[in-house]
């Protein structure tokens, strides 16, 4: 599905040479910063002209599509705004989807999961190997997602299994934490171990409109079970307005929880999403991603093509200096890469 724009130009035949950007210019100017603009044309070589025009006017290309011959462009309009917060060096942090299906089906979920999505999962082999080359090549972190990782009857495992290499945080809707899932939580040492538990409005309403009646009410018990048994939690809010950013913020400083205890993100226009911040390549600061089907340039973005940097995982050592030379290729540009979309 084509992501749907603010504005759309009908390039026809013309080309930069034959006076498209007079056109590019006047509907610029009828454009704010972050509304999108689309250029459609049958000519599949514009997009080469259309990337350099965006590196020069630090605009932002986000997508490309083809359907029945037509090729169609995304352009979010002005720069991303910079995060001079974030220094990380790449390959610090390692995010690993250990599968992608998931108990719930939120409507803005950035991969697509859901219960019906396929599990395509990392497995505990591949992320006992996954950690054990981590440890020579400076991960300082390792950040479990998915779908939801406490589908996987061996969560407690895997988690053992990075949680002895760093320190390690797992993002979870906490809505099965019962029985043996649970269980496995305490054979893994609470001092590594943070849980991330999606809490995305002070009240249901808002929460449960995305993620599904009752959920809110789950993850609240959730994450007053966690702390009960003495785990680090962190609470993540995904949102749609500033305004709801600064309600959630409110709720939080009421009940005394600190920065590094909460992450506030708007949602990405990507996966499920039909509304959001449009994100690509040259946004994201890279954060080493792996999946099943390969290593991708950020968690954000790890089920789609343009953010795949290779499908080999192994060594790991060669993965991590694949994403560094596509991070250096990136700068070349003189762009200004901005991590304008943390996952925790």
């Amino acid at each position: 599905m084509s992501i749907k724009t603010d504005l759309e130009i009908d390039a026809g035949g013309k080309s930069f040479a034959t006076g498209l950007l007079p056109e590019l210019i006047t509907a610029l100017r009828r454009c704010r910063p972050g509304d999108l603009l689309a250029v459609v044309s049958q000519k599949a070589d514009l997009g080469v002209d259309l990337e350099l025009w965006c590196r020069f006017t630090r605009n932002t290309l986000v997508e490309r599509t083809v359907d029945s011959g037509q090729n169609r462009w995304v352009i979010r309009c002005g720069e991303a705004p910079a995060d001079n917060s974030s220094d990380r060096p790449v390959g610090s942090r390692l995010w690993l989807y250990t599968n992608f299906d998931c108990n719930l089906h939120c409507d803005y979920c950035c991969v697509r999961s859901s219960p019906k999505a396929s599990r395509r999962e990392l497995g505990l082999a591949r992320i006992q190997r996954i950690a054990g080359e981590a440890a020579a090549l400076g991960v300082g972190d390792f950040f479990l997602t998915g779908g939801e990782p406490f589908l996987l009857p061996d969560i407690g495992e895997i988690l053992a299994a990075c949680a002895a290499v760093a320190p390690t945080t797992v993002l979870t809707n906490g809505a099965l934490f019962v029985g043996r899932r649970f269980e496995a939580l305490r054979s893994v040492r609470s001092d590594r171990l943070t849980l991330q538990i999606s809490l995305d409005s002070p009240t249901p309403e808002i929460h449960d409109l995305h993620r599904g009646k009752g959920t809110w009410e789950r993850a609240l018990k959730a994450i007053e079970l966690a702390r009960s048994e003495g785990f680090r939690v962190r609470l993540a809010a995904t949102v749609s307005t500033d305004e709801q950013a600064e309600e959630f913020a409110q709720f939080l400083d009421a009940r005394h929880i600190g920065e590094k205890d909460r992450v506030i993100r708007r949602i990405a226009l990507r996966g499920f999403a039909i509304k959001g911040l449009a994100v690509a390549r040259a946004d994201l600061v890279p954060e080493v991603t792996i999946t099943a089907d390969g290593v991708y340039w950020h968690p954000v973005g790890a089920d789609d093509p343009d953010l795949l940097v290779t499908p080999n995982i192994f060594p790991l050592a060669e993965a991590f200096d694949a994403v560094r030379r596509a991070f250096e290729h990136e700068s070349e540009h003189g762009r200004r890469l901005a991590s304008i979309f943390n996952c925790a």
